[in-house]
């Protein structure tokens, strides 16, 4: 895609504000703490979103700029190959310096450099670049709320992210079914705008024809599962998910504590609450949104149903659930809505490979998605820490089977 060049600078400017203004709440020793591997110190974050700003554009493009400081692309590079070594990732969390203030000063040095830059004539891979950066950021602020929330929810204190808000209260509607027809369908992204490269390689697919249900499973629904046994009876389980369960003790959802026979669940806003019984279900493993599935002799759907669906009924709406409503926890289906965008991530039963025609961009920056194209599931649909200027039908996330620290849940589907 080629930006329109004059409205290039605001939008640098949102969205890399926007990453300062997610760790505004912070304290200094909350940027640094990476408890599992899986989730990445804030300041880390600040750091690498602008070292791939400085590395991939004002480096190679811009005439006279002088880099920060030499060793942070060892510290700041994530999996680039190409670019050169770099700190292993379980490492992160030892990185006690820079200093948050440092990593600030980075960022300053950096987005004074960029804007000079963005006033010059741009070529159109420049301009690419600036918007795949732009997108990476924004990729990397969702992935910010979902390691702030691991750091926080496992903090003792069960500290408050943001204080609470009233959560939406209204009674569980009925699931009704949206029906897909048998029939060809074209796949992947066609239009103007960006898209990743994994989106590329648009092709025919052809679907029986399904049903899938109109709305998002919910905790209420999703407790019936853990009070019949679903965590105990291996009939519902893949054997690597059965062994899952076995092996980690797992009893529930993530952010998921029982007291005094009660389930609560930590959430950003308000910090840890009694778990509202028609609020989607979150924090799921695909392990056990297949279980839950078959516990209740249905499926989830594949990415493919999952993208005709969403052309076919979604829409993004003012009651879509997007990081912008800062509520960061989904809320529960209103009438004649189908959450299709917003609210969680919905796994598929779709392995993340590559379509058909697709050919990894050259250089470095193709290095973003293809290599990652093994022993991992689809989710579509983006979550309530998805910016909804981040999102679109053909957009393809990919988690192992395993992970459910990210806004994650469940849709059903079945066969006509």
């Amino acid at each position: 895609m080629v930006l329109e060049e004059i409205s290039l600078k605001t939008r640098f400017n949102t969205v890399r504000n926007q990453s300062l203004a997610i760790c505004q709440p912070l304290t200094p020793e909350d940027h640094v703490v990476q408890p599992v591997v899986d989730v990445s110190p804030p300041k880390w974050h600040l750091g690498h979103t602008t070292w791939f700003f400085e590395t991939f554009i004002l480096v190679p493009y811009a005439e006279h700029y002088q880099c920060f400081d030499d060793n942070y692309s060892y510290l700041f590079n994530s999996y680039y190959e190409t670019v050169g070594a770099r700190v292993i990732r379980t490492d992160r969390g030892n990185m006690t310096r820079p200093s948050v203030r440092d990593i600030l000063r980075y960022r300053e040095h950096v987005d004074e450099a960029l804007e000079k830059f963005l006033d010059g004539e741009l070529a159109p891979n420049q301009l690419n670049l600036i918007e795949l950066g732009l997108q990476h950021e924004q990729q990397h602020q969702e992935l910010l709320l979902y390691d702030i929330k691991y750091i926080l929810g496992n903090n003792p204190l069960f500290p408050e992210y943001l204080p609470g808000l009233k959560h939406l209260h209204c009674e569980q509607r009925k699931a009704e079914s949206l029906e897909i027809p048998e029939g060809i369908y074209s796949i992947g992204y066609d239009k103007e705008g960006f898209y990743f490269d994994n989106e590329r390689g648009v092709h025919k697919v052809y679907l029986h024809g399904c049903k899938i249900e109109d709305r998002l499973i919910t905790n209420g629904e999703y407790l019936e599962f853990m009070f019949d046994g679903g965590y105990e009876d291996f009939r519902h389980w893949l054997s690597e998910g059965w062994d899952w369960v076995n092996t980690n003790q797992i009893k529930g959802p993530f952010h998921w504590h029982q007291s005094e026979g009660e389930w609560m669940v930590y959430s950003l806003r308000g910090g840890l609450r009694p778990v509202e019984l028609n609020e989607p279900v979150t924090h799921i493993s695909f392990f056990e949104a297949d279980a839950y599935a078959k516990w209740r002799k249905k499926r989830l759907l594949t990415e493919f149903e999952w993208e005709v669906a969403c052309n076919q009924f979604g829409n993004i709406d003012d009651h879509s659930n997007f990081s912008e409503r800062e509520s960061f926890a989904p809320n529960p289906a209103l009438p004649n809505q189908n959450q299709l965008f917003g609210d969680v991530w919905e796994w598929t039963s779709s392995a993340y490979r590559p379509y058909p025609f697709y050919e990894a961009p050259e250089g470095a920056v193709g290095e973003y998605n293809g290599k990652f194209m093994v022993n991992q599931m689809v989710l579509r649909g983006g979550s309530c820490a998805t910016s909804n200027t981040h999102i679109r039908a053909t957009y393809r996330n990919f988690f192992h089977p395993h992970l459910r620290w990210m806004f994650s849940g469940i849709r059903l589907a079945s066969d006509l």
